[in-house]
């Protein structure tokens, strides 16, 4: 039997190789918003060394390549390969030679310590059952005055939407309904604190920022389900439940006026004492 770790991970890397396709549609622009948000606020200075861990397709490697320069460097890290494929077309299309696009495991990737100036971990560190573990590992290859950056939803990402949606799902395959969201044990500033106080980072910067993703129509909705973890849950489903959940949803986002959804997030980063 699998260990709750090697089923996490399975599950991650299944859901994102279905979600890769329409990770980088506009109603999913969120992904790269707070992608940026996360680089921005770190001040990266030119020619510094970054890892990026549950990369997905650059939506913080490619601004922190910008960022570093052609003397700096980033390796950008994740499981699911087709999002890393969209990752190095991306750079490609950007002319970036500095980003290293690798598929890779984020709890062993065996780098040794104090290795980079900034290590960043965006939408990522939940999946893992032990975060303070993980985390642990990447404060470990932070240099010293160098940075981690973990950056994770708030209560309430994709509502009004996803409550309609789990409810929908439920109706016909009650077994999918999902009991919590993994983001949940850091969705708030005290918890966010509090894991990374575990992990043994004391002095974190933790704000969180409220945000919305506008949605141009209701048919926008779906593509938003298929382009985050909800696919998975599709993806379980009959194609004839999977399309009245759809129909149901649209419909219910026409009925009720729905144009926008909620997309807070919460930063936190924090700088490694000097030696």
């Amino acid at each position: 039997m699998r260990s709750e770790l090697e089923a996490a991970k399975a599950k991650a890397e299944a859901t994102y190789n279905l979600a890769a396709e329409l990770f980088e549609s506009g109603s999913n622009a969120f992904w790269s918003r707070h992608g940026e948000g996360t680089i921005e606020r770190l001040k990266l200075e030119p020619g510094s060394a970054v890892l990026d861990v549950g990369c997905g397709t650059g939506a913080s490697a490619i601004p922190a390549a910008e960022r570093v320069g052609p003397r700096g460097k980033v390796i950008a890290v994740d499981l699911a390969e087709k999002m890393l494929s969209q990752g190095r077309a991306r750079a490609a299309e950007r002319g970036l030679t500095n980003v290293d696009f690798r598929r890779g495991d984020m709890t062993g990737l065996g780098f040794p310590d104090m290795h980079f100036d900034a290590v960043v971990c965006v939408f990522a560190v939940f999946f893992v059952p032990e975060m303070e573990r993980l985390v642990g590992e990447l404060w470990r290859m932070v240099r010293p005055g160098g940075q981690l950056a973990i950056t994770s939803w708030s209560k309430g990402f994709l509502e009004p939407c996803v409550t309609h949606f789990w409810d929908e799902v439920e109706r016909r395959r009650p077994d999918l309904k999902r009991a919590f969201n993994p983001w949940d044990r850091i969705a708030e500033v005290a918890t966010m604190r509090q894991m990374l106080q575990a992990a043994g980072i004391k002095d974190a910067v933790v704000e969180e920022v409220q945000d919305r993703q506008v949605l141009a129509s209701p048919e926008d909705w779906w593509t938003v389900v298929l382009g985050s973890g909800l696919c998975w849950t599709v993806d379980q489903m009959s194609p004839g439940d999977a399309e009245s959940v759809r129909a149901a949803g649209v419909s219910w986002l026409r009925d009720s006026g729905v144009t926008a959804l909620d997309t807070n997030v919460i930063y936190a980063r924090a700088r490694k004492p000097q030696a």
